[in-house]
């Protein structure tokens, strides 16, 4: 009789395990949908309704698509996560509206990788930041647009140095700034922006306290207090086949920060084009400064290697 009570003790225990195992279990992929619901389990046939409802749901290092074109709403994200707007076939289909808020929150562990694409934030005019990203180990920004908030697009502050790739994305109407970058310790932060346009902001791209961007192939462009300014002694901003146009200054060196510049155009700035003020701005002189008010001029040469 014994055996048989034990048989039957452990087959129910069995069930309960099996039963509880999917609720606590989390997916490699999820995703998200206008017509889901958060209390799905965000899979491809029954998806969630919101990114905040979906990455409770995502193992670290997993992804998010959007199934569907709609606003998923802000989020804040502690682990490695791609969140994909374009449901995983590219073009922006996505997007978050943030008013009065931040629409990516960063707030991750110091190895942990974050990537975010083919995804449209707008705060409104009353989101704070679009991308606030805190801690973490790297951000990656490719196929965004992030635009309408009263402080930057894209604020990376981390207390310990990151790193920050921005790849054919715009940053679009931010009072604060398009891009500010600074580090408090660890070492610098090391910001690459690729194929990207940042225009009708304050100023474009501030590089603070330890942090050096690097800029190519971009158009920094309708900013109302200039371009690029690299305006810390370990702040430098580097500037590569990119035009900097119709800004207040177009780049401005500060407080011994330094600024590089090959092959780029700077051009019919509203203020100084090459404002050296108390830092330095080296040049390859093969740049096109024009039409500027006045045009300034450079502190110094980079001797070709």
């Amino acid at each position: 009789m014994s055996k048989i009570l034990i048989s039957i003790l452990l087959g129910l225990l069995s069930v309960v395990m099996l039963s509880a195992a999917p609720a606590s279990a989390q997916a490699s992929r999820t995703w998200v949908s206008g017509v889901g619901d958060d209390a799905n389990p965000c899979s491809r046939t029954a998806p969630c309704k919101t990114f905040a409802g979906a990455i409770s749901k995502t193992a670290a290092g997993g992804e998010i698509d959007a199934l569907d074109p709609g606003g998923f709403g802000a989020v804040t994200i502690t682990k490695s996560i791609t969140i994909d707007g374009g449901g995983g076939q590219g073009g922006q289909v996505a997007g978050i509206l943030a008013s009065g808020t931040v629409g990516i929150n960063v707030n991750a562990q110091p190895s942990d990788v974050i990537i975010i694409r083919n995804l449209s934030i707008n705060g409104v005019g009353t989101g704070t930041n679009g991308i606030n990203f805190l801690a973490g180990s790297s951000l990656e920004i490719e196929n965004v647009k992030i635009m309408n908030f009263s402080a930057n697009c894209v604020r990376f502050q981390p207390t310990v140095k990151a790193n920050l790739i921005i790849t054919n994305s715009a940053l679009d109407r931010c009072l604060g700034g398009g891009l500010s970058s600074s580090a408090t310790s660890g070492g610098t932060n090391l910001v690459q922006i690729n194929r990207s346009t940042i225009y009708r902001s304050s100023v474009a791209v501030t590089s603070g306290a330890n942090s050096s961007v690097q800029i190519w192939s971009s158009v920094i462009s309708n900013n109302g207090v200039g371009g690029v300014l690299a305006n810390a002694a370990t702040g430098q901003v580097s500037l590569d086949q990119s035009t900097v146009t119709n800004n207040g200054f177009g780049v401005q060196a500060q407080a011994s920060g330094i600024v590089r510049l090959t092959n780029t155009s700077v051009i019919a700035n509203t203020g100084t084009g090459l404002f050296a003020n108390g830092g330095q701005i080296l040049t390859w002189q093969n740049n096109w400064v024009a039409g500027n008010a006045p045009d300034g001029a450079r502190t110094g040469t980079i001797v070709p290697q």
